[in-house]
């Protein structure tokens, strides 16, 4: 094997190598272009909303009435616990 069978080959590689780097790295600009394209057709249509992040917490209005309840029922799971 000459030293021009080596070159050649070497630039061959070389070659190769960029077009496929260059190949893999155009597709990846492509997926990031469609994967933002389509977290914005996301946030237009309200999809990325949840039903508990539409309902607000305070909108749900918060029982004071109970409290004797709730501490019956901790004090007979904690006997019941012992």
């Amino acid at each position: 094997m000459n030293t021009e069978d080596l070159l050649n080959q070497l630039s061959q590689s070389g070659l190769l190598t960029v077009l496929g780097m260059g190949i893999v790295f155009a597709f990846l600009i492509v997926l990031v272009f469609f994967m933002n394209l389509v977290a914005l057709f996301i946030k237009k249509t309200g999809l990325d909303k949840t039903e508990e992040e539409k309902v607000s917490a305070r909108d749900t209005p918060v029982k004071t009435g109970d409290q004797q309840e709730i501490i019956a029922a901790i004090a007979t799971a904690i006997h019941e616990k012992k």
